[in-house]
């Protein structure tokens, strides 16, 4: 059974850092593509960030450089860096993966992350 647990998330002021944690149990995230997203009340979730088996990374994109995407394949984890946050950052942030055949998406409960002016 696939199990994905966010941390990490927490009230921080504008400007300020937080570390993401995702620890993966039933799935290996050294094979698998894990994404971020986020999500507001009303909207729908938001790609934040994806790192893939092979280990491509797309975050800059999304948003302007300012999030980083990692992983710790001894842990089972992917972390999520986001630095200069600003109250706009506000959001429940969910880890994602996606079973082999594509079939199936996996998500966690999500970490709350607020950001103060």
């Amino acid at each position: 059974q696939v199990q994905l647990v966010e941390s990490g998330g927490g009230l921080v002021q504008a400007g300020g850092s937080l570390r993401l944690s995702c620890v993966a149990s039933g799935l290996s995230v050294s094979r698998t593509t894990m994404r971020w997203f986020r999500q507001t009340p009303g909207n729908e979730r938001e790609l934040v960030a994806i790192i893939t088996g092979s280990g491509f990374i797309d975050d800059g994109e999304f948003m302007m450089g300012r999030f980083t995407i990692s992983r710790d394949n001894a842990k089972n984890a992917v972390f999520l860096q986001m630095n200069n946050l600003h109250p706009d950052d506000t959001a429940v942030y969910l880890c994602h993966a996606v079973s082999p055949s594509g079939e199936i998406d996996y998500w966690g409960l999500g970490t709350q992350v607020i950001v103060s002016a």
